[in-house]
């Protein structure tokens, strides 16, 4: 697989650190591991790092001199492309979107909110349920009338070419595994915007892995996660020229663990990050990453990873916790 002849912008801090959880896996009675990818540089870190050396290689090969995103109102995802703009002299504007409804002060204006704007990105914000692709066509189309050059990058950076970062992750973690004389029983992760799951999956079944990836759902259910991972990984895969290599048994996803829905947290999410926290020094988010080790911690604990070695993809988004200080600082 040569990932050399598509379009890249190198600046992610690579690779990432496969790191043993001695004190987590004691908690949990599995061989637990973390793929530190809140390691990866760029105002913070996080998941989305990976996918922009991709999207921002072919913007800048496209001339592009504006990136346009969107996202949730404390996204991860609008915080890094909001620093990869600033890094490469590009103008950045986003479109946030109050999913939650939440208006508490942190939340409006902290955590990602603040750093967003430190960046110097233009930012818009609309109400929840609305077409946030129609809102950044019209961004894009002011760019334009103005003499700009936009590049419009979709929530997460989530489509083939934002998914190949998540391909090269999953070249580099076989090759860590192989070099630590690992044999990984399974990959758990968070799945939202379906990038990362769909990249990882892609590449794994191009370069002949064979280790299943399960994504812990943090806002669609079941079914149509599935299948909004199983269209990305196959579209990677053909893009790949490796389309026959995917098969719909390779994308398996856990929505059970979402609570109230997407942003919202409850005590579980809480003793998740604590747990987290107070026993590997391990910082997650509230919204991905927090989910997914939720979800992680209640499987280990029915016995669902019984003797196995498991990989937890840490995707970042500590700097999202301090919109929730309000929430969280009542649970912990």
């Amino acid at each position: 697989m040569n990932l050399a002849r598509f379009a890249r912008a190198r600046f992610a801090h690579l690779p990432t650190p496969l790191e043993p959880a001695p004190r987590l896996s004691a908690e949990l009675g599995i061989d637990l591991w973390i793929k530190r990818d809140d390691c990866t540089g760029l105002a913070g870190g996080g998941n989305k790092t990976r996918k922009l050396e991709f999207l921002l290689g072919e913007a800048l090969e496209q001339g592009a001199d504006t990136l346009i995103t969107q996202g949730a109102v404390q996204s991860n995802h609008v915080r890094q492309t909001a620093a990869a703009a600033a890094s490469f002299g590009m103008a950045c504007r986003i479109v946030l979107e109050n999913r939650t409804g939440n208006q508490a002060e942190d939340y409006l204006w902290s955590g990602n909110v603040l750093l967003d704007r430190l960046l110097g990105a233009r930012i818009r914000t609309v109400e929840a349920g609305s077409d946030m692709n129609a809102e950044m066509a019209l961004d894009a189309e002011e760019v334009r009338a103005a003499g700009g050059a936009p590049y419009v990058i979709p929530g997460g950076g989530s489509n083939a070419v934002g998914a190949l970062g998540y391909v090269d992750c999953a070249l580099e973690l076989t090759t860590q595994a192989n070099d630590e004389g690992l044999v990984i029983d399974h990959i758990v992760t968070a799945t939202g915007s379906a990038g990362t799951q769909a990249g990882l999956v892609a590449g794994l079944a191009v370069s002949g892995a064979d280790i299943p990836v399960l994504g812990i759902g943090v806002r669609a259910p079941r079914d149509r996660q599935e299948e909004n991972v199983f269209n990305l990984a196959i579209e990677t895969a053909t893009l790949l020229g490796h389309r026959e290599r995917v098969s719909r048994e390779m994308v398996v996803a856990d929505c059970d663990y979402v609570g109230a829905g997407y942003g919202l947290i409850d005590q579980g999410v809480a003793d998740a990050l604590t747990l987290a926290a107070r026993t590997e020094g391990l910082l997650l988010d509230p919204v991905y990453s927090g989910k997914a080790m939720k979800g992680l911690i209640a499987l280990a604990r029915q016995g669902a990873f019984e003797g196995q070695t498991v990989v937890f993809l840490h995707t970042g988004g500590a700097q999202g916790l301090f919109g929730y200080q309000g929430e969280l600082g009542s649970m912990l």
